[in-house]
C-alpha cells in the first residue's frame, strides 16, 4: 500500500463525503452489491429504482461510495496522477467513514476482468487488449499476483477497525438473505423491512440483472453491454463461482494456485 495517502487531484471530492465506502477489485461483484442496495434502499422510502439515490437528497438513504483504491493506483494512473493519488481514497475519508472490503477469489476476478479489458472496455490500450489470458495473469500490474498483493495491503490497512467490514462475494451468492442482511447491518439498517429486502433479492438477481441490461433498461452506462450481440461483453456476464477453471489452462492454473498461497488467510480461499 502507499506509504501514506492523499490525493490532490479534483477526483477527491467524488471519493468523500460517503457514509460508508465500497473498496473491492475490479470483478468482484460491487455492480451486484451496488444494484441490491439501491434497490434496497429506494423502495425502502419510496423512490423510483437508481444507481444514483444520491439525486433524491433523501438523508434517510446511506451515501455509498465505491471505489477500486489502490488497484485503480497500480492500474491506471500515470505518473502525474500517481502523484496526486488521483485513485486514492484520501486517509481523512477511511478514518471517517465504515469501511466494506468485497472480496472474490481473485482467479475468478482476474478472469472476468480480462474479458472485461478485452471484449467490453473500448478505452483498452491495444497493447493490453492483445494479451492472452495467460499473458495477462502474469502481467505486473493486472496480473493475479498484483491482485493478491492489493487485497492482502487492504486487509492489513483496515481490519481491526471498528467500522470494517470483510465481505466475501461467494458468501453473498451462496447464502444471500444471511449476508446481505450482515451487509445492510454493517450500514446500519440493523431491522430491515421485509418486503423491501425480499423485493431487492429478488430485482438484483442475477438472470433479472442481466435481462434488464440486455434491454437497456437501467439507464446508466454502469450497467450497460459493450455490444448486446456478444454475451462476453455484459456487464454482468456469469458470475461463476469457480469459473476460473474454464479459462486458464492447467499450467496457468498451477501458477495461480502458487501465487494464491501468497493471498492472508482471512479470506477464506
Amino acid at each position: 500500500m502507499p506509504a501514506a495517502r492523499w490525493n490532490f487531484s479534483s477526483r477527491a471530492r467524488e471519493l468523500s463525503g460517503g457514509d460508508a465506502l465500497v473498496i473491492s477489485i475490479p470483478k468482484s461483484g460491487r455492480t451486484w452489491v451496488r444494484t441490491f442496495l439501491c434497490a434496497y434502499f429506494c423502495q425502502r422510502f419510496n423512490h423510483d429504482f437508481s444507481l444514483e439515490p444520491e439525486r433524491y437528497e433523501d438523508k434517510r438513504i446511506p451515501r455509498v461510495i465505491y471505489s477500486h483504491d489502490l488497484f485503480e493506483h497500480r492500474t491506471k494512473a500515470d505518473l502525474w496522477e500517481r502523484m496526486r493519488g488521483k485513485y486514492l481514497i484520501p486517509q481523512r475519508e477511511l478514518n471517517r467513514a465504515c469501511i466494506i472490503l468485497l472480496a472474490r477469489d481473485p482467479r475468478d476476478a482476474f478472469v472476468s476482468l480480462h474479458v472485461q479489458l478485452t471484449r467490453r472496455t473500448r478505452e483498452t490500450p491495444d497493447a493490453l487488449k492483445q494479451k492472452s489470458a495467460s499473458e495477462l495473469l502474469r502481467d505486473r500490474a493486472f496480473g493475479i499476483e498484483s491482485i493478491v498483493t492489493v487485497m492482502n495491503s487492504w486487509l492489513a490497512e483496515f481490519s481491526g477497525r471498528a467500522n470494517f467490514h470483510l465481505a466475501r462475494y461467494e458468501s453473498l451468492r451462496e447464502q444471500p438473505a444471511k449476508y446481505f442482511g450482515a451487509l445492510l447491518a454493517a450500514l446500519e439498517e440493523t431491522s430491515p423491512d421485509p418486503r423491501a429486502f425480499e423485493d431487492a433479492l429478488a430485482f438484483s438477481e442475477f438472470e433479472n440483472m442481466k435481462k434488464m441490461e440486455a434491454a437497456g433498461a437501467f439507464h446508466s452506462k454502469i450497467l450497460r453491454a459493450g455490444d448486446v450481440r456478444d454475451p462476453e461483453s455484459f456487464k454482468v456476464r456469469r458470475g461463476e463461482i469457480g469459473g476460473h477453471r474454464e479459462y486458464l489452462s492447467a499450467e496457468d492454473q498451477e501458477y495461480s494456485a502458487k501465487i494464491m498461497r501468497k493471498l492472508a488467510p482471512e479470506f477464506g480461499y
